[in-house]
């Protein structure tokens, strides 16, 4: 982690062609130097966060009042930080029964600014947690005290986990679980609390600002998909091509319990939807024996999207898992225990994280859990699956290179798709598609789910949902249309997002035919395109011109009654739109 004092240099440096986000700080203590690290960590992830800052304990002041400079800021995100010392302030000067009912206060009025916010701006509210603060008043029996104020922060801070859970656009930064990890005398600095009302040391701005950042990006769809893993001494202690299967370390004793915890916890992000792969220089049949036999294994050959062993440079072999998974690079975590490969890959693939993982093995999952690489805004049943889809996709990959024209290849798939509106089912993975699709994105417009819901049950708004299966396995949802009335004749694409794993597959035509079949049912004429460029989508920038739409000055239009359907080897398998 950077300094304070070198986030605070970053200010200077050029920020013109990074992404603009909006956030605004309201906070109970001096937020000034947040401000700056919030700020110059921006650039480093080559994001300018353009930040109104509110005078401090003003937040009800800001939020309560539409007339406040935050609504005429206008702000993608809202941060409310409040402080467990402020906390602590207005907890003593409650009585016997206010102390015993403070948490439930609390936990009402964060969520009475999240709704009179989410009423009036487009914007995601951040909160945080309260780090512990223990005043001893009861000692440690202050665990069987409900009045006491442990007790009751404690019960603060889970029933706003909760709350999160119940609205969408809530976020919390987790300032509890960072001082769990850093101390609280790290994040608490005395003098500066005295002396200018400010209760973070200027050693944890930046851990605070960090985590912010990485909700906020996370929201705006920039987050780790991927984690690509080494063998020998990074999955398992020794090297499987000269101690053998018997000998290498790995299981419930000794150094074997270091790497049977790292691969407890690589397994527990694949369930949570990151794709794992393996980049090793190894003989294949060799590097995958473990998988298959050896008893103490936690990871299997299932797990494993894509498993890549051979004496490639893994330069080489990175960029092939990349030209399977189709994600870009800026997605991907490489984790190699041999500093020479880690150098090699970090100046052979910029973009790429590659974690400087420390000498000591021992030390491997502490610091990998402290860098909160995985970050993610939204988590849905069919993350669980992703692992089997893209090991599905290599399959097709490899049938592909048994045909030699691409439609005799596409016919053999005998892909059905399902098309209809989007439903309660459907939701979550539409919402989770708006936030983390940047490539076949032509407007990149964020959704939450509760906007989701809005527009499914707004009449100018009509909506689509596609999914995809063939006879390898079912892909599952992976595409939307959101369409909007403009007028009595124009249908306008207001979102067009569909997953790179299903790209040449003709889907792009297959979803045109649905849109436009959507179009006469409603007695529209023209359909409208726009293109809104990113950094990520240059993949579709000529998709309308491709599609038979003409340019109309800054958008695409498509005549409804001058189209023909574009020939697919997709079957419909039903339509309800």
């Amino acid at each position: 982690m950077l300094t304070f004092g070198e986030l605070k240099k970053n200010l200077k440096k050029d920020f013109s062609g990074f992404k603009e986000i909006k956030v605004a700080i309201l906070a109970d203590n001096a937020s000034q130097l947040l401000h700056t690290a919030l700020r110059g960590i921006g650039y480093e992830m080559q994001v300018s966060f353009d930040i109104y800052e509110a005078d401090y304990n003003q937040i009800d002041l800001q939020v309560f009042d539409t007339s406040s400079d935050l609504y005429q800021f206008g702000p993608d995100f809202v941060f409310i930080n409040q402080s467990s010392e402020k906390l602590l302030t207005s907890f003593c000067r409650k009585d016997s029964q206010g102390q015993a009912d403070f948490a439930a206060g609390i936990v009402q009025s964060a969520k009475n600014r999240y709704d009179f916010l989410t009423a009036r701006l487009k914007a995601k509210v951040i909160i945080n947690t309260y780090p512990e603060i223990h005043d001893r008043v009861f000692g440690n029996f202050e665990t069987k005290i409900s009045s006491s104020f442990i007790y009751q922060l404690r019960r603060t801070n889970l029933q706003l986990m909760e709350l999160s859970q119940q609205m969408s656009n809530l976020f919390i930064c987790d300032i509890a679980a960072l001082q769990s990890q850093l101390g609280y005398g790290f994040v608490f600095d005395p003098k500066m609390y005295v002396n200018a009302d400010m209760v973070y040391s200027i050693d944890f701005l930046p851990f605070l600002a960090g985590n912010l950042a990485d909700i906020i990006l996370s929201v705006t769809g920039t987050f780790k998909k991927c984690v690509i893993v080494d063998l020998d001494n990074t999955m398992w202690g020794g090297i499987i091509g000269d101690d053998g299967m018997e000998g290498i370390q790995i299981g419930h004793l000794g150094s074997g319990k270091i790497f049977t915890e790292l691969q407890l916890w690589i397994r527990q992000l694949k369930r949570r939807g990151i794709i794992v792969a393996v980049c090793s220089k190894n003989t294949e049949d060799i590097a995958k024996e473990p998988f298959i036999s050896h008893p103490d294994m936690v990871l299997r050959l299932e797990d494993i999207a894509v498993f890549v062993a051979n004496w490639n440079t893994k330069v080489e072999n990175i960029r092939y898992i990349q030209s399977v998974l189709n994600i870009g690079f800026d997605s991907m975590v490489f984790l190699d225990d041999n500093p020479f490969e880690r150098e090699m890959v970090k100046s052979g693939i910029p973009g790429i994280a590659v974690p400087d993982l420390p000498e000591d093995p021992a030390e491997y999952l502490v610091y990998l859990r402290s860098l909160n690489l995985f970050e993610t805004a939204s988590f849905t049943e069919e993350d669980e699956v992703r692992t089997k889809q893209y090991q599905e996709e290599a399959n097709r990959n490899m049938l592909q290179q048994s045909f030699e024209n691409e439609s005799d290849f596409l016919a053999s798939l005998e892909m059905v798709s399902e098309v209809k509106p989007f439903d309660k089912f459907s939701i979550p993975r539409v919402a989770q598609l708006t936030q983390r699709s940047n490539q076949f994105n032509l407007r990149t417009v964020r959704y939450t789910e509760e906007d989701v819901r809005g527009i499914s049950s707004d009449p100018s708004f009509y909506t689509l949902s596609l999914t995809l299966a063939d006879r390898f396995g079912d892909h599952g949802l992976i595409g939307l249309i959101i369409l909007k009335r403009l007028s009595d004749s124009e249908l306008f694409i207001d979102s067009w997002i569909m997953s790179c794993r299903v790209l040449k597959r003709g889907m792009e035509s297959f979803t045109l035919n649905a849109i436009v079949d959507l179009a006469k049912r409603h007695n529209f004429t023209t359909v409208v395109g726009e293109y809104l460029p990113t950094k990520k989508n240059g993949i579709v920038k000529d998709h309308f011109l491709n599609l038979g739409f003409s340019q109309a000055g800054d958008k695409w239009e498509l005549r409804v009654a001058e189209f023909e359907n574009h020939e697919t080897h997709i079957s419909l398998k039903s339509v309800n739109v």
